[in-house]
């Protein structure tokens, strides 16, 4: 397995081994990996003869410092796990130094207002930091196909306009969400959860999938104002949005329309962890 540190010697390496005329699976990532982290590289490996994964806690998708400092950090061990599904799968684990050459800034991006929506409107400058880190790694692996997990359904819309607005020759590919045995989605913080809090967090996919059941019959309105109460009648949570959304365009949506698919955006907090999650709901 090659692991390497600095973008100049990935490069290299990608060069030498010939790239050119080979297939190229880049999955991002900040680490601490999971089960769905793992199905990525699978999938990368599968659809590929190359795959890459990086490993790098980007700085400028933080708005919050404390988050930054408290993100779980554990290359040795990621490296491990990334070996359980091929040895043959190149690791890219640089330092912000090497990323940013001492201008640790985002760069600024349009998405159509895509950017405006859940988590932009949460986290403000958050996807300049997304779309900075993935044109950066774009750029570095020139993969032919990305993969990037549905949990962060809004991110995966985000880089598939980044792509298209700025006409990067990358296969955006979604994957599906994974989840705990309680159904609670793989996340990275979770490891951050004492048991009890993780198994108190499996309200948070049951509420979805009683949304969901609710849509079918209910306007958006009325499945909005479920959500809020199931929320509000339990203490350990701290209810930030939910939202029901157009997938394709992410607006909040008023009223159902037949040719469109909706999809359910939630973020919580629990013991100030802060969860993300969505469902289909038609």
């Amino acid at each position: 397995m090659f692991v390497f540190a600095k973008k100049a010697d990935l490069a290299q390496h990608l060069a030498q081994i010939g790239t050119s005329k080979k297939t190229i699976g880049l999955v991002p990532t900040m680490g601490a990996l999971h089960q769905g982290h793992l199905s990525l590289l699978q999938k990368s490996c599968s659809e590929n003869q190359i795959t890459v994964i990086s490993i790098f806690v980007n700085p400028t998708q933080f708005n919050n410092s404390e988050d930054l400092e408290k993100y779980p950090r554990h290359v040795e061990r990621d490296i491990e796990k990334v070996r359980t599904v091929s040895n043959d799968i190149i690791v890219f684990a640089p330092t912000v130094d090497d990323i940013y050459e001492g201008n640790t800034t985002a760069a600024a991006f349009e998405y159509d207002g895509l950017e405006f929506q859940m988590e932009g409107a949460h986290r403000p400058g958050h996807f300049d930091g997304v779309g900075t880190i993935v044109k950066k790694l774009f750029e570095i692996v020139q993969p032919t196909n990305a993969y990037f997990g549905e949990k962060d359904f809004q991110q995966l819309q985000i880089v598939k306009k980044l792509v298209e607005k700025y006409d990067i020759p990358v296969n955006v590919i979604g994957c599906p969400i994974h989840r705990e045995a309680n159904g609670l989605a793989m996340s990275s913080r979770n490891e951050r959860l004492s048991s009890e809090a993780r198994e108190e967090a499996s309200l948070i996919y049951k509420t979805l999938l009683e949304a969901k059941q609710k849509f079918s019959t209910q306007s958006a309105k009325d499945v909005i104002d479920y959500v809020t109460q199931t929320f509000s009648k339990n203490p350990a949570f701290q209810l930030e949005y939910f939202e029901i959304a157009d997938e394709a365009t992410l607006l909040s949506a008023t009223s159902k329309s037949s040719t469109k698919k909706y999809r359910g955006f939630i973020a919580v907090y629990i013991n100030n962890i802060r969860l993300i999650d969505n469902i289909a709901l038609n």
